[in-house]
Formats: structure tokens, sequence, C-alpha cells
């Protein structure tokens, strides 16, 4: 992409960073997530157009790109649990950028703003989960009783978060125990209960 001008560069960028704003903002935001992964995103869509944008020969840029998906298979942040969606998002947001850079640098922006619009309506559709009815879902609480989180105690412990939440509690993870406090962070998934009518 260097062979090309600065503006067509600056125009390539601004392509990809609209339909990265567009997921973001118009896909991931309004589903009621917090806004935490709001900038990783959007960093990472910008970034990773940025360093395939240096690349001067195509084959070069794919190479590039498929050696940034192993990094990402195996990127794991060590100051929180990123849930398995968000991750999704990230994957994503990393590769219509790789995706971008080379439809531009081999001058396919029909097909670039092609590829780019299916990507956005699917990922709305699929996010609204239209044709799913996905029941499981996960959250994250403060369990004090730590003298049952033993794995011989697991039954016990399933029956005592059923009773206590009210939910049809199926699994639970353990995230993080403080035994100065006498308290575990767990993830418990329930099933959600079908709405009549």
């Amino acid at each position: 992409m260097l062979n090309g001008s600065v503006e067509m560069f600056v125009a390539g960028f601004l392509l990809n960073f609209l339909v990265g704003f567009i997921i973001v903002r118009l896909v991931y935001y309004p589903r009621g997530r917090g806004n935490n992964f709001a900038f990783t995103f959007l960093a990472f869509n910008t970034v990773i157009y940025f360093i395939m944008g240096l690349f001067t020969s195509i084959e070069l840029s794919i190479g590039t790109g498929f050696g940034l998906f192993a990094l990402f298979s195996i990127l794991r942040y060590r100051t929180e649990t990123v849930p398995i969606r968000e991750m999704t998002y990230l994957f994503m947001m990393a590769a219509v950028p790789i995706m971008n850079s080379v439809f531009w640098g081999m001058e396919q922006y029909a097909k670039m703003l092609a590829v780019n619009l299916l990507i956005v309506v699917t990922i709305w559709v699929l996010d609204r989960e239209w044709g799913f009815h996905r029941r499981q879902r996960q959250m994250d609480i403060k369990y004090e009783k730590i003298d049952l989180i033993r794995t011989e105690q697991r039954e016990e412990m399933l029956y005592d978060l059923r009773a206590r939440t009210g939910l049809a509690v199926e699994d639970f993870e353990i995230l993080k125990i403080d035994f100065l406090r006498d308290v575990a962070k767990i993830r418990i998934t329930y099933t959600k209960p079908e709405v009549a009518g």
C-alpha cells in the first residue's frame, strides 16, 4: 500500500475504521454490554490496519495476517478473564483490517465494500440470535461458602446455588478464591426459563 498515495492510504484507513466502529457501536454495544472492550476492539482494528499497510507486497501482507491470527489464537489476558463472545469480537476486529488491507492493496474496492457489508449484516443478525434461542446464560457471583468448593462437594454446591439464586444452575467455574476474606468468585451457567407466549 506504500506504492499508493497518502490520500488513498488514509481513505482505506477511514473506511476500515468506519466498519470497525459500526460493528462496535451499532452491533456490540447496544446489546447491554459494558464498554470495557470497546477501546480494545477499535485499537486492535486501527493498529493492525496500519501494520498491514506498511507492507508493499500482498503476499507478505497475507503471511503477516496469518501470523497475527496465530498470535491471537494463543492470546491470553492476565488481568481478567475475557468472555468467549468478546474474544470472538476481538478476533473479528483483527480479521477485518487484514482483509481490508489486502483488498485495498489489490484495488478491489467493490469487493471490499461488499464483503464488509456482508460481515456487518451477518454479525448483526447473529448477535440478535435470530433463529436461535440461546437459553443458557452466565453470571459472575461472589460465594462465601468456600468449604463447598471442594471437588467432592460439587453436587452440594450446585444444590446450594440453585436454592439461593432461584436459577436452574447447571454448572459453575471457580474463577478466584480469597481465603483471607473467605469468599470465592465463581461463574455460574444457568438455563434461562421459557417465557410463556
